[in-house]
């Protein structure tokens, strides 16, 4: 294993998250919404769609952030994915204020429109080495899954179509948080792994003037005593420690 795979966690890869393939339906389906219920006339500073297509581009852009950010910082990838939830769940509001305007209600759970929605489940992204390319010939057939709901006539069938897909997207996303906090508990953050593997390699050095362990026979590193009666002294320590504890005393300069 080199270095780089030692200190640096797998980053990327967010094209194969279900949940960043719902983010991007979402996003692209917000826009269309927008477009198609939410007359100019009706929202003439561009508010409403304004906030509505933002939140829904801060939920998508944020789960590719985090994924990128992997690599180099856990904390923050656990931040970004949160920021990505927190970002459908305002967008989660506006629909629900979108179908209180209308004088409805989002759809009961017994509801057979929302069961049939909710049994619409997305096939894995199988990838080439031409990823780009696959994963939106991918996407496109996830669309026309929903393109039904999507496409209906009946606002209050296409906002509650968003409804239940965002609430699936923030339930994966919370799934999300509490494996990437799982990881960060098992693994460390990146800066430990710099410490660890900054002390591994500086264990690796051997000075050609050290003594070979007495009761191991590895190579020993020269140490200073941070405790006890000898604080501060040198001596040579076994580089096998902590599985080997062998010393020994090292001569006067």
């Amino acid at each position: 294993m080199t270095v780089n795979e030692e200190l640096f966690d797998k980053c990327g890869g967010y094209r194969k998250l279900h949940s960043f393939t719902l983010a991007t339906l979402i996003h692209l389906e917000t826009i269309n919404f927008c477009k198609r219920f939410i007359p100019w006339q009706e929202d003439t500073l561009g508010k409403i769609a304004g906030q509505m297509i933002g939140a829904a581009r801060s939920g998508r852009q944020n789960i590719i952030e985090a994924s990128e950010r992997a690599a180099t910082s856990k904390e923050t990838e656990i931040k970004l994915t949160d920021v990505a939830r927190a970002s459908f769940a305002e967008l989660l509001g506006d629909y629900e204020m979108y179908l209180a305007s209308k004088d409805s209600i989002p759809w009961s759970k017994k509801n057979p429109k929302r069961q049939a929605v909710g049994k619409l489940w997305l096939p894995e992204f199988e990838y080439t080495d031409d990823s780009l390319h696959d994963y939106w010939q991918y996407f496109k057939q996830v669309k026309v899954m929903f393109t039904p709901w999507f496409e209906d006539a009946d606002d209050i069938t296409s906002a509650n179509t968003m409804l239940i897909l965002i609430k699936k997207t923030m339930v994966m996303l919370h799934h999300q948080i509490q494996t990437q906090g799982s990881k960060f508990v098992e693994k460390g953050g990146f800066r430990e792994k710099m410490y660890q593997t900054r002390s591994s390699e500086r264990d690796n050095v051997v000075d050609p003037t050290a003594p070979s362990c007495p009761d191991c026979g590895k190579p020993m590193q020269k140490r200073k005593a941070t405790t006890g009666s000898h604080q501060g002294e040198s001596f040579w320590g076994c580089t096998g420690y902590p599985e080997c504890k062998g010393i020994l005393p090292c001569e006067p300069s």
